[in-house]
């Protein structure tokens, strides 16, 4: 048997990769962070136990990759949904909309992954990331800012603050609220993405895409 190419091993090691994220999002949404070990997200993602420390240093690292993996999934399916677009006021709408929707969605996984962000590492510079701050900077710039590196990492920053309202325990601010605020700041009209209680054109699901669906999207790409 011949040895594989570089190219297939890579394919490889990117899919190995994967499950291990898909499978970190699937259990801390389930049992919450504390009660998730790094063998159960390696037996979940049918991999080797040793797979894990050989891609990330640690278990915070590993969410905050995964977390930031859906997060980037869930952005790109909601700016490619039909009916295309290249608006870029509807572009930023359908941005917003996503990421608050996470909050709404996925609860547990979210304040999780906002709770490690906020301690002393930070963000983790992984791809996963990248992939994220691309895509979000490439919407701020196709809704028309003239300074993207002044304007991206506000939206950022305002996303994060409105996704920490929605989770903050005991005293939750209401997504439609907050949205609210954000589309006043940037100039959007209520009806542009998803507005709460309503369907977007072409009746796609108002709630974020189950997770494993958007696995297999960006794998058919």
């Amino acid at each position: 048997m011949s040895p594989r190419s570089a190219s297939v091993n890579e394919e490889l090691r990117r899919r190995s990769r994967e499950r291990l994220l898909q499978a970190t999002v699937e259990l801390v949404g389930e049992r919450g962070y504390e009660a998730t070990t790094l063998a159960d997200i390696a037996d979940r993602a049918g991999s080797a136990r040793g797979l894990v420390s050989y891609y990330f240093p640690g278990k915070r690292q590993l969410l905050q990759s995964a977390v930031h993996r859906l997060m980037h999934l869930t952005l790109a399916a909601a700016l490619e949904r039909e009916p295309r677009t290249d608006d870029g006021r509807e572009l930023l709408a359908r941005a917003i909309d996503a990421i608050l929707g996470l909050a709404v969605d996925h609860p547990v996984l979210m304040r999780t992954h906002m709770s490690g962000v906020l301690q002393a590492e930070g963000f983790v510079q992984c791809p996963e990331q990248q992939r994220l701050a691309a895509l979000l900077r490439e919407t701020v710039e196709r809704y028309g800012s003239h300074d993207v590196d002044a304007d991206y990492p506000l939206l950022r920053a305002q996303l994060m603050g409105a996704v920490f309202a929605i989770l903050l325990p005991g005293v939750p601010m209401p997504r439609a609220r907050l949205r609210t605020d954000l589309f006043q700041r940037y100039g959007l009209d209520w009806e542009l993405g998803v507005p709460p209680g309503g369907e977007p054109p072409g009746g796609t699901y108002v709630g974020a895409p189950d997770s494993r669906d958007l696995l297999d999207q960006s794998r058919s790409k």
